[in-house]
């Protein structure tokens, strides 16, 4: 079982304790205001009220020892860099935050940050990528580079296998799950036929999976 440290019981913090608890994660929340933790209670293993950004009080959290702290104060700038760098000192071995924009990312990253999570715009890409094309179910983006969508399968799929089609070699992706009327399926095999009501999770560059599209 994986452990998080989250700190920040905002909006964020509150949805992100939530996905953990339902992945089967030990979670301690962190927040200075008591009465944002109360209702946070029964989806997590333990809540606590501290200021993060005293290096006393994180002491006190045993921050090396989680997988990862994921900080969720977009709102104070100020507060994220210290706690993000209070964090790295005291061996936190992997930390998240959250960020606004590319300026705020930047400063994160130089105080130890490990990765940067901007859920404004990331919710705003997926939601662009699926309402503009009808074949597109869902978006995750991976990096710059690469993405994995869930699209319906192709028409000119329909009835025909993977190793037929030579999904890879011919258009460059790879097709990770398959989401039928009959279940789904991780990592399909190459014999697997494309049925209609078919969704399919595809991974690959996004501009190889757009042409697919």
């Amino acid at each position: 079982m994986k452990s998080f440290l989250v700190i920040g019981a905002g909006k964020f913090g509150h949805f992100v304790c939530q996905g953990l608890n339902a992945a089967g994660c030990d979670v301690m929340i962190v927040d200075e205001d008591e009465s944002k933790l109360s209702d946070m209670l029964s989806y997590v293993s333990s809540a606590k009220i501290g200021d993060c950004t005293r290096k006393s009080v994180l002491m006190t959290f045993g921050v090396e020892d989680f997988d990862a702290a994921i900080v969720c104060i977009p709102e104070d700038f100020q507060d994220s860099l210290q706690t993000v760098d209070l964090l790295k000192e005291l061996g936190a071995q992997y930390v998240v935050a959250v960020a606004s924009t590319e300026v705020q990312a930047k400063f994160l990253r130089k105080n130890g940050a490990d990765e940067i999570i901007f859920p404004d715009r990331d919710i705003a890409k997926r939601l662009a990528v699926s309402i503009s094309n009808d074949s597109v179910f869902d978006f995750i983006n991976l990096s710059d580079e690469y993405a994995i969508y869930e699209i319906s399968a192709p028409k000119r799929w329909l009835k025909r296998s993977i190793i037929e089609i030579n999904v890879q070699k011919n258009y460059k992706v790879n097709i990770v799950v398959v989401k039928s009327p009959k279940g789904t399926m991780a990592m399909p095999d190459a014999k697997y036929v494309f049925n209609e009501r078919d969704h399919l999770m595809v991974l690959g560059r996004k501009g190889d999976i757009e042409k697919l599209i």
